[in-house]
């Protein structure tokens, strides 16, 4: 590093001559591109923001002025210019997180690692210093146009419009794309504010093309010059935005740092709530990440600088059983259909939208009205299927309880990344949604323990029609198939102890190999041990009861927040049965983890066969 090892501060990007800082930010880019194919990461946005963030960070005065960066995985060039340099251990326990971090700097506020919130929290910041009488300070939301499209942003534009001298700058970060491209109503005006720059291109072409061929370029001129009425009325590039009431700024070229530090020291300037919208590329000096268009650059694994190959070829992941299962059901039924949120690859659906592309629906980064819209289309005769992370379903709970269940509809939600996820950090482990899901009437969920059973168990949702259903599995390679030793109802028998046994574990989902394991430990020190897997595990079923009748103690392992979970239920249900033996329940504790690998987080917090087993044992040992 040239001059970037010499940037340790906001101070230091400002005290640069403005001739150097081409020169800083493709030093940023070389960095990024050589640290990240080192360890992963989210390459491609933050590729996009390099200028972006320099003007930043040249016209504001962070931390006295507040910047939210929504989302946050576009952070990555802010942490190096308020002086982390060390990217070594990028999402990795001691390391760097992946979004902004408190822990981490004080230039840091808002992890905002899920979408759309950002300008609710600027709103509160810049009113919070206004009532504080603190005006001269300044906050900044920088809100992609993918994060846009989520309905809380405009909650927020309603509120921030009305307040005409709030100090608020917001800069929307306009590349298209969100994991993926853009779409909806949004994208379509964000595509027409972008053509105003042809249109003006159009313009100076003409008065150019004037001076060398006087009467064909006058008469061209005088043409243009006579529909820009029209054409701006058609294109109408700031009126979304300034009939709200808001001041609209652009569009500025996100890669021109003149121009972004003008339009940002106009929009500081101008003593009330303004947007500046950013044209960026993601990707911008890559070759690799910049051509992308399936937006595998978008959060990248370890790869070849050089080639912009990946290191680590994945084997076949849980996602891959789900898309293909998708795929199959698609042809033998046309009733299903498809939403994601703006995460069409990601949670396994692109199989399924190539298949059959009037059959999905993108509706961008909206999981409320993605589970309002499927509940309409099961009123109307079809089985939707949504696909999204587990840590997401939390976003639309009111929408799954009030509109899903309340009316009985017969709708599928397949839960990606459920459970420990890990270097994404707390925002991202999917350990919430057996909790809420367990208060919900009616409805049925699944976790697979394995890729045979995620094809098996979504067959028999999508069969529910007058209910929602569940399927969850975790992140990362499949699980080997576990053969049942037999199955009694709908639960599977994986390991059965002789007898009555004393003690009947309960894996849930991808915790059944972890089950087992614990109980080969508890046989070699002399207990009889059953292991099941209930496949549905809300609500807890008849033959859950059944099995346990005949046990001294219950035992229930897995990866979802022990308060509130399949535990807990499960103790609910054999009370009400009337039966009275202990109840070990193992999972994840009430807290926020810190990134981390899916296995030491899992060390961590005990949910690993050696701990579970070793607790356990001590448990069941006699004491005096």
């Amino acid at each position: 590093m040239g001059l970037l090892k010499d940037i340790s501060s906001p101070a230091d990007v400002k005290a640069l001559p403005a001739e150097q800082l081409d020169d800083l930010s493709q030093e940023i880019r070389d960095f990024l591109v050589d640290s990240v194919s080192r360890t992963g990461g989210h390459l491609g946005p933050n590729l996009g923001v390099v200028e972006l963030t320099v003007a930043m960070h040249r016209v504001f005065d962070s931390p006295r002025d507040t910047m939210v960066f929504d989302t946050g995985h576009q952070s990555y060039v802010h942490k190096l210019l308020t002086g982390r340099h060390d990217f070594s251990k990028l999402k990795k326990q001691g390391g760097l997180s992946g979004y902004p971090s408190r822990a981490e700097s004080e230039h840091d506020v808002v992890e905002n690692s899920h979408a759309s919130t950002s300008l609710s929290w600027a709103e509160g910041i810049a009113k919070a210093r206004r009532l504080s009488g603190e005006s001269d300070r300044h906050t900044v939301a920088v809100i992609g146009d993918g994060a846009l499209t989520g309905g809380m942003a405009w909650e927020a534009l309603n509120n921030i419009a009305v307040d005409k001298d709030l100090p608020l700058v917001i800069v929307v970060n306009d590349n298209e794309r969100s994991y993926a491209p853009t779409i909806g109503g949004l994208a379509d005006h964000l595509a027409a504010m972008r053509a105003t720059r042809t249109y003006e291109r159009m313009l100076d072409w003409g008065k150019s093309t004037l001076h060398r061929t006087p009467v064909v370029g006058n008469a061209m001129y005088e043409t243009l010059h006579g529909v820009k009425k029209g054409v701006k009325d058609i294109l109408a590039p700031q009126g979304m935005f300034e009939d709200l009431g808001l001041k609209y700024l652009g569009p500025v070229d996100g890669h021109d740092i003149e121009a972004l530090e003008a339009a940002l020291r106009r929009a500081r300037d101008f003593g009330g709530p303004v947007i500046v919208h950013v044209l960026t590329q993601k990707g911008r000096g890559y070759e690799p990440a910049a051509s992308d268009i399936a937006d595998q650059w978008h959060g990248i694994g370890k790869f070849n600088p050089e080639t912009g190959l990946p290191f680590e070829v994945s084997g076949r992941i849980w996602t891959d059983e789900f898309n293909d299962e998708m795929v199959r059901l698609g042809a033998e039924r046309d009733d299903i259909v498809a939403i994601t949120a703006a995460m069409l690859i990601p949670v396994g659906l692109d199989g399924f939208a190539k298949a059959y592309p009037d059959r999905v629906f993108d509706v961008g980064i909206a999981e409320q009205h993605a589970v309002t819209m499927a509940s309409g289309l099961a009123y109307g005769g079809m089985h939707p299927v949504v696909a999204v992370y587990a840590t997401f379903l939390n976003r639309a709970f009111d929408q799954l309880l009030m509109d899903c269940a309340l009316h009985r509809q017969g709708v599928t939600f397949v839960l990606d990344r459920a459970g420990v996820t890990g270097s994404d950090g707390p925002s991202h482990n999917g350990m919430w949604d057996m909790t809420i899901c367990s208060i919900v009437p009616g409805l049925h969920l699944a976790a697979p323990r394995d890729g045979e059973q995620v094809k098996q168990q979504l067959r028999e949702a999508v069969d529910v029609d007058d209910a929602p259903t569940v399927i969850r599995f975790p992140k990362g390679d499949v699980a080997a198939p576990l053969e049942a030793v037999r199955r009694q109802g709908s639960v599977d028998v994986l390991r059965e102890g002789d007898g009555d046994p004393e003690v009947l574990v309960i894996g849930v989902g991808a915790m059944c190999p972890t089950s087992l394991a614990v109980a080969e430990k508890l046989e070699a020190q002399g207990h009889s041990v059953t292991v099941i897997d209930p496949r549905w595990v809300l609500p807890v079923s008849d033959d859950v009861l059944t099995l346990a009748r005949g046990a001294a103690h219950v035992v229930v392992v897995e990866d979802n927040l022990v308060s509130g979970g399949v535990g807990a239920s499960v103790t609910a249900a054999l009370r009400a049965d009337g039966q009275q033996q202990p109840v070990h329940c193992f999972g994840i504790p009430k807290e926020f983890l810190d990134h981390a690998s899916r296995g030491q987080v899992l060390d961590q917090i005990g949910l690993t066969p050696d701990t579970v087993a070793s607790t356990l044992i001590d448990r069941l040992r006699p004491h005096a």
